[in-house]
């Protein structure tokens, strides 16, 4: 049978189900990761299913977000990620061994693996052939107790690159210009796969960087051939044994396909405050910035970096800019010491950050009032970066370096060709801040005072009156909904506390409103939901009494983590009766068992206009088990793990 890439890995993990675009399908899982934000509650979650080992083949838990130790809180969340991955025989990665996805990349992800990470941009993995898909928290528990994964199957949207990259066009580039033709909704119920000629010429790092941003186009995942390009990464890597060859058969069929002629493609940038507002650097050329900063898991690569220390080697940053530069590993970090080209990194006035996300979350050099900051990060909401009133430019690293060098954003055509000559690696590598372990069910678990325990929802009742708490527009994402900067990251484990910021970016009244009407439901737009895995966009909700999100649109990862909390995830039959709605309107939910055994649109009377209007719920027969159970903690103690 003829297949594409996508069609084969899947087959080879397929659990149940029909490969059918819509229908829910259960594959095993080979690999998990988390990171210090999401991670808690993963682990929280796995210990309450009391499971006596893990069942997958790797399972990675890394501290990158928040390594900033200004009081107990973040300490005590490290120490109990540790012991508990001591406990299940977890792979635990230090604070300073760098950005989970850039690590997973280089140590841990095998082509033909699948990957199920609690970190909206897992899909990184899909630079090297393994099928990657963020996930949030609890999906990610379930995955680790039990091997499998429920996805409803995606398209298969073939994108075809042809040609070859003209310097100083980049791979972010590639990756924002589709974004610009697609939309932050246009990967949604898709997974992204790539072809043609084009890719023989972009290596691991560069794929990785676009893989890496598939995650704002709303995509399950998107995913490279394995070919010789990942052999020589992985040999420099010392794994070419977890090599292996995986492409599309001739022929393949795909639901969708989009053909790019790389040498056509100029340097971009997504300008405020969306990935998908895009602009070229021609059109931008001349504003003036006051900040430079270069990391994240999109670009932090030896590649990106060694690009960058040769664009300063020489020069120095000008007088009112800022550079900031975070190298996405600890590998990375000393690669670039023994080549020298962190000296002239250095040597130009930039400032060297630990390896870990950083500025990308708001952890840490957030821009002055009004700042103008360039970044090749891949989200730009506003606010993310500390500073509400930011303007957060994204860009290329080969934009972000020369632009630091002149103060205005400048276009990188100026710069000499040899600049972008390949970059070849040594092959030094080393796990010496990776600890393993066999694991020890005996073994103690240590919780610090900060870590709660996380809400259990109760059973789905027959009937729901509540008022709405909370009306907001389209594109709302995970960074509106839970806020996720410096001063709230160290409560990450601690609900109750972090109830009191909910929406405080939207309505600084929400928290108070759901305590005044004990809880509520939210009426949104469309996307409800983009942007990150968090669950804590699920789980503070949870915890003030949300019982419905009634929506035009729902973002996928956003949509199951409301699923697996309980909560549940409306749609209007008609998108015009969301304008019928207002602030403090009492909907009454009625018949809900029945409606939700026989499929029928759910009936809600708004009792101010006497309005009854139907809304969808569209999940698979397992969600709906789910829902009426009350979450899937509740749902996946009627079974063994």
């Amino acid at each position: 049978m003829i297949m594409n890439l996508t069609q084969k890995i899947l087959k080879e993990h397929l659990l149940s189900g029909n490969m059918t675009a819509g229908e829910e399908i259960e594959i095993s899982i080979d690999s998990t990761l988390t990171q210090d934000s999401t991670g808690t509650m993963v682990y929280l979650q796995l210990e309450a299913m009391n499971i006596d080992r893990i069942k997958t083949k790797l399972s990675v838990a890394y501290v990158d977000h928040n390594m900033l130790q200004t009081g107990f809180e973040n300490a005590d969340d490290h120490l109990y990620i540790k012991t508990v991955a001591n406990k299940y025989g977890i792979v635990y990665s230090k604070p300073g061994n760098g950005i989970c996805h850039q690590v997973q990349l280089e140590r841990f992800s095998k082509p033909g693996w699948t990957l199920v990470g609690s970190d909206s941009h897992t899909p990184t993995s899909g630079g090297i052939g393994c099928l990657a898909i963020g996930a949030g928290g609890l999906d990610v528990a379930v995955a680790i107790g039990s091997g499998r994964y429920f996805v409803k199957m995606p398209k298969i949207f073939n994108i075809v690159l042809k040609g070859k990259l003209k310097p100083p066009a980049a791979a972010k580039d590639i990756i924002l210009y589709i974004l610009g033709k697609l939309t932050v909704k246009g990967g949604v119920g898709r997974i992204f796969e790539y072809s043609g000629e084009g890719v023989k010429y972009l290596s691991v790092p560069e794929r990785a960087t676009i893989a890496n941003m598939g995650a704002e186009l709303g995509a399950t995942t998107s995913i490279f051939p394995s070919d010789e390009r990942t052999l020589e990464f992985l040999k420099n890597q010392g794994r070419e044994n977890d090599y292996r060859g995986l492409s599309a058969d001739e022929g393949a069929v795909y639901d969708e396909e989009l053909v790019i002629d790389l040498s056509e493609i100029e340097p971009l940038s997504a300008a405020p405050h969306s990935p998908d507002n895009i602009k070229t650097i021609r059109e931008l050329a001349g504003q003036k910035i006051t900040q430079v900063a270069i990391g994240s898991c999109t670009n932090s690569s030896y590649r990106d970096l060694v690009i960058v220390s040769r664009i300063l080697k020489g020069k120095t940053v000008h007088p009112d800019v800022s550079l900031v530069i975070s190298p996405g590993s600890k590998q990375v970090l000393t690669r670039l010491s023994k080549s020298g080209a962190l000296n002239d990194i250095i040597a130009s006035g930039a400032r060297i950050l630990e390896c870990g996300c950083g500025p990308c979350i708001g952890m840490g050099q957030a821009p002055e009032t009004n700042g103008i900051s360039l970044r090749t990060f891949n989200r730009n909401f506003e606010g993310r970066s500390g500073t509400k009133s930011a303007q957060v430019y994204l860009v290329s690293p080969e934009t972000a370096a020369v632009s630091a060098i002149y103060g205005v954003i400048k276009e990188p055509s100026i710069l000499h060709k040899d600049i972008f000559d390949e970059v070849h690696e040594d092959d030094y590598y080393d796990d010496n801040m990776v600890i393993k372990s066999q694991g020890d069910m005996d073994a103690k678990v240590i919780k610090g005072p900060n870590i709660k325990e996380f809400p259990v929802n109760k059973p789905l009742e027959d009937s729901i009156f509540k008022k709405t708490v909370l009306k907001v527009g389209d594109n709302i994402t995970t960074d509106h909904i839970m806020p996720s900067n410096a001063k709230l990251l160290p409560y990450r484990s601690n609900i109750p506390y972090l109830s009191e910021f909910c929406f405080s970016s939207v309505d600084s009244d929400f928290h108070r409103n759901c305590k005044n009407n004990e809880g509520g439901f939210i009426v949104g737009g469309d996307n409800y939901g983009q942007g990150s895995s968090r669950e804590h966009a699920a789980l503070v909700p949870l915890y003030l009494g949300i019982r419905a999100v009634i929506a035009k649109s729902f973002a996928r990862i956003h949509k199951s983590n409301l699923i697996n909390s309980g909560i549940l995830p409306l749609v209007f039959a008609d998108a015009k009766d969301y304008d019928d709605i207002e602030m403090f309107d009492e909907i009454g939910l009625n018949n809900l068992q029945s409606r939700f055994k026989s499929g029928e649109p759910i009936k809600a009377l708004n009792k101010r206009t006497g309005q009854e209007m139907e809304l969808l719920l569209q999940v698979t027969d397992r969600e709906r088990d789910i829902l009426l159970a009350g979450g899937y903690i509740n749902y996946i103690m009627n079974f063994t793990m």
